[in-house]
C-alpha cells in the first residue's frame, strides 16, 4: 500500500452520461493549485490522513471489529436554486436517498449482472441514509432546505457558506444547478477535518436520483460522492498520490498505484462499461461494474470498500463516528421513532376555473397514519387520502384544511382563500382596466402569480397613465430569471367579431447592459388549460424614458407606450377568454401597466396610398380631435365603433382638411375605435373614454 494525499475535492466528473465520454476530473487541477499556494493547509491535510490510513488498516485487520450497524448516516439536503430547474421537488430527493439505500445494502436488482469474479466479492456495506427529522435547534424538519441564490449556478465551496448544519451531525449535501462543472463533488473526511466549513457533497440537480430532471443511469453519481465522502477513493487510485498531481481516468501510467483496497485489482480505470477491459497485468476483467469507477455500469461495492468505510465511521476524523451515535440519532430525528410536528399539503394548482379540479397532496411530517380533509364548497375524491382529488362547480374563494395523526397525537393546518375559483362561462364583454378604484390584488378580474415570492405585480397608487393608478412589479431589485404572471379572470366574447388587446406600459433600464428584461402576453382560449404567445417585448423595445440608477417612476404621459396586438385568431374568440401578461425579470429597472383594454379589432388592410393620423387627448372625456397628414382627398369622413364592433355614428369631413373635432357626450367610460376613412385610405385609432 503507498502512501496517500487527498485533495479536498473527491470529483466525478461526466459529460454526457449516455454517450459516456472522456470524464476529466478538472477539479482536481484547481484544488493542487490552491494546496501548492497554502503549505500549512497541505501539511495538515496530510497528518489528518496519516492519522486516519494508520486507523484504517488497523481496523481492517482486527477479527472482531465491532462497531455495530447498520451504520445509520443523518442527511440534510440543501437545494440552491434560483428558481430553475435545480430547485427539484422533495419526490426527488426522496428517490435519491431510496437508490443510494439501495446500492449500499446491496439491493438493487442489477446485482444478478456481475461478472463473475466480482459476484462473491459484491458486499452489503451495511450503511443506510436517513433524511433528518429535527434540525440542530431540535425543532421539525424535513430534511430538505431551499435557499435562493445564484451561487447555484458555480456550485463551489461558496454554497456552502449560505448554510451548512454541524457537519459532525449531518451529512450536508447541497444540490445545485452546476457543481462546478462536475456531476458532483466531495470533501473527504481528512481534507474536512481541517476545513470543516467546506464538509459535504455537492450534487448537480440532473444527477440526483432516477426521477425528475435525472435519470437512472445518471443516479450512481450520489452513490459514489458518498464513497469519497467516507474515505473511498477512486479504484485506481486518482486521487490519493503524493506530490500534488493527480490520476486522470484511463491512463497507462495508473498501474503503479492503487486505491488502498486489497480486494478490488489495480486497474488504469474504465469510462466505457465493455466488461471485458483488462489492464495493469490482470487476467481477469477489470472491475468496471464498481460504484468508484467511471464506466457507469456500476452494480457493486467489495467487503474491502466496505470495511474501509466503516472504519471512517469508527473514527473521530471530521466526526464521522458521531454521526450513527445513538445520541445523535435521537437528535436528529433518525433513530426510527417518527415524531409528528407538521400538518402541511399542496396543490398542483391553486388558480382554478368553475367545474375543473385540483389534485392535493398531503405533506405532512412524520409517521402519518389518519388524515382527514376538509374541502368547503368541493368535492373530494377522499377525505383521507395521501392525494386528492377536488373538483369546484362554482366561482369563489375556498379553505383548504386538514387534520393529521398517528394514533396518538395529531395536529392540523387550515388555509384560508387557498383555491381560487374562476367564473365559467366568464364574465360577458370587454374589458376596460384602469385600475382605478381597485384597493388590493389579487380581485375578482386580476390574479397576480408570484412563485419566487418577490412581491410580483402589484398595485402602484402614486402613479399610472393619466391617472394615479396601475400595476407595477418592482423590477429594480429582482434577480435575472425571476418570473411573475398577472392573469385575467375569464371573459365571455363569444359575440365578438374578432379580437384586439392593447395596454400602456413604461419602462426603462439602470444602464445598457440590463438587456434580458422582457414582457409576453399570452391567450387562452380554454380557460388557462393552454396558453398561446402572442407578443414578446425585449427590453430594447420597451424603453419609455431615459435610464436611471434610481428606482424608475414614470413622470407625465410622454413616459408610457401604447402597445396593440391584434394577432389573435378568431378560434379564440370563446365564453372563456383568458389573457396573461408574464414578465421575465432581467433587473433593469420597475415596469408599469395600465390601461388593458380586450375590445374587437377593427384592423384594416393598408393601400398603397398610405395615411397617419393623431388622436388627442387621450384618454378623453368623449370631446377629442384628429389630425392627419394629407389634404387631398375627395370623400372623408369618421366613424366611431364599439369594442365589439358595433358601428355607434358616423361624421363626415370636408374636403382639404386635416384636422377634425369630435363631440361624443352620449357615450360612456370606456374604449372604443375610431376609423378615419379618406376615399380608399382606413386608418383605425383606439379611443378611451375615461369620465
Amino acid at each position: 500500500m503507498k502512501s496517500v494525499f487527498s485533495f479536498l475535492l473527491g470529483v466525478f466528473a461526466f459529460g454526457n452520461a449516455v454517450a459516456q465520454g472522456d470524464f476529466h476530473c478538472g477539479a482536481d487541477e484547481l484544488r493542487i493549485t490552491t494546496l501548492q499556494k497554502n503549505p500549512a493547509i497541505a501539511d495538515a491535510v496530510n497528518r489528518r490522513e496519516a492519522i486516519l490510513e494508520a486507523h484504517t488498516q488497523n481496523y481492517i485487520q482486527q477479527e472482531n471489529r465491532g462497531g455495530g450497524g447498520p451504520y445509520i448516516i443523518p442527511v440534510v439536503f440543501h437545494v440552491i436554486h434560483n428558481f430553475g430547474p435545480e430547485n427539484i421537488s422533495d419526490a426527488q430527493i426522496q428517490d435519491a436517498i431510496r437508490v443510494v439505500n439501495r446500492n449500499y445494502r446491496k439491493l438493487n436488482a442489477d446485482t444478478v449482472d456481475i461478472i463473475q469474479p466480482y459476484k462473491a466479492l459484491a458486499a452489503d456495506c451495511n450503511i443506510e441514509l436517513r433524511l433528518a427529522q429535527k434540525d440542530p435547534n431540535g425543532n421539525c424538519t424535513r430534511g430538505i432546505n431551499r435557499i435562493v441564490s445564484t451561487t447555484t449556478y458555480t456550485g463551489g465551496h461558496e454554497v456552502k457558506q449560505l448554510i451548512q448544519w454541524d457537519p459532525t451531525k449531518y451529512l450536508n449535501i447541497y444540490i445545485v444547478s452546476n457543481a462546478a462543472g462536475l456531476a458532483g463533488h466531495a470533501v473527504w473526511p481528512a481534507d474536512a477535518d481541517t476545513i470543516p466549513e467546506w464538509d459535504g457533497i455537492v450534487i448537480s440537480h440532473d444527477y440526483v436520483g432516477s426521477t425528475g430532471t435525472s435519470n437512472a443511469v445518471r443516479s450512481v453519481v450520489l452513490s459514489h460522492e458518498l464513497g469519497h465522502y467516507l474515505n473511498l477513493h477512486h479504484i485506481w487510485g486518482g486521487n490519493n498520490v503524493p506530490g500534488f498531481y493527480y490520476l486522470p481516468v484511463g491512463q497507462a501510467g495508473n498501474c503503479a498505484y492503487d486505491d488502498l483496497v486489497s480486494d478490488t485489482p489495480n486497474t488504469i480505470g474504465w469510462n466505457t462499461c465493455n466488461l471485458n477491459h483488462t489492464s495493469c497485468g490482470n487476467t481477469q476483467a477489470d472491475n468496471v461494474q464498481n460504484f468508484m469507477d467511471y464506466a457507469y455500469c456500476a452494480r457493486m461495492l467489495t467487503h474491502g470498500q466496505a470495511a474501509r468505510m466503516h472504519a471512517c465511521l469508527n473514527s473521530p476524523i471530521a466526526g464521522r463516528n458521531n454521526l450513527w451515535s445513538p445520541a445523535n440519532l435521537i437528535a436528529t430525528g433518525t433513530d426510527g421513532n417518527s415524531v409528528l410536528c407538521q400538518a402541511d399539503f399542496s396543490a398542483d394548482k391553486r388558480l382554478i376555473c368553475a367545474g375543473e379540479s385540483i389534485t392535493i397532496y398531503d405533506n405532512s411530517y412524520h409517521g402519518v397514519t389518519i388524515r382527514t380533509w376538509t374541502f368547503p364548497g368541493g368535492t373530494a375524491s377522499s377525505l383521507s387520502d395521501s392525494v386528492v382529488t377536488v373538483s369546484y362547480p362554482s366561482a369563489g374563494n375556498y379553505t383548504v384544511s386538514l387534520s393529521v395523526g398517528n394514533g396518538s397525537t395529531s395536529t392540523s393546518s387550515s388555509l384560508s382563500n387557498y383555491i381560487t375559483v374562476m367564473q365559467n362561462p366568464g364574465i360577458p364583454g370587454q374589458i376596460i382596466e384602469h385600475f382605478e378604484g381597485i384597493t388590493a390584488l389579487p380581485n375578482s378580474d386580476w390574479h397576480p402569480v408570484d412563485p419566487q415570492g418577490d412581491g410580483g405585480f402589484e398595485l402602484a397608487t402614486s402613479t399610472g397613465y393619466l391617472s394615479s393608478t396601475c400595476v407595477k412589479v418592482n423590477n429594480y431589485t429582482l434577480n435575472e430569471g425571476y418570473v411573475d404572471e398577472l392573469i385575467l379572470s375569464p371573459r365571455n366574447i363569444s359575440g365578438f367579431p374578432s379580437i384586439q388587446i392593447s395596454f400602456m406600459f413604461a419602462f426603462t433600464q439602470k444602464d445598457s447592459a440590463f438587456v434580458n428584461d422582457k414582457l409576453r402576453v399570452y391567450v387562452s382560449n380554454d380557460c388557462g388549460a393552454n396558453w398561446a404567445l402572442r407578443r414578446t417585448l425585449a427590453a430594447s423595445s420597451m424603453i419609455t424614458a431615459p435610464f436611471t440608477s434610481l428606482p424608475f417612476i414614470p413622470g407625465d404621459e410622454t413616459q408610457w407606450m401604447l402597445n396593440s396586438i391584434t394577432n389573435i385568431p378568431n378560434s379564440f374568440i370563446t365564453d372563456d377568454f383568458m389573457v396573461k401578461f408574464t414578465w421575465e425579470s432581467d433587473g433593469g429597472n420597475n415596469f408599469y401597466l395600465d390601461n388593458i383594454n380586450i375590445a374587437a379589432n377593427l384592423s384594416v388592410e393598408e393601400k398603397e396610398n398610405k395615411i397617419s393620423a393623431i388622436l388627442y387627448p387621450q384618454p378623453n372625456n368623449g370631446s377629442f380631435a384628429i389630425e392627419w397628414n394629407t389634404f387631398n382627398f375627395n370623400k372623408g369622413y369618421l366613424e366611431i365603433y364599439s369594442a365589439t364592433g358595433q358601428k355607434l355614428s358616423e361624421q363626415h369631413i370636408q374636403s382639404g382638411n386635416s384636422r377634425a373635432e369630435v363631440q361624443l357626450s352620449n357615450l360612456a367610460k370606456g374604449f372604443y375605435f375610431v376609423r378615419l376613412n379618406l376615399d380608399e385610405n382606413q386608418l383605425v385609432l383606439p379611443l378611451i373614454i375615461s369620465e
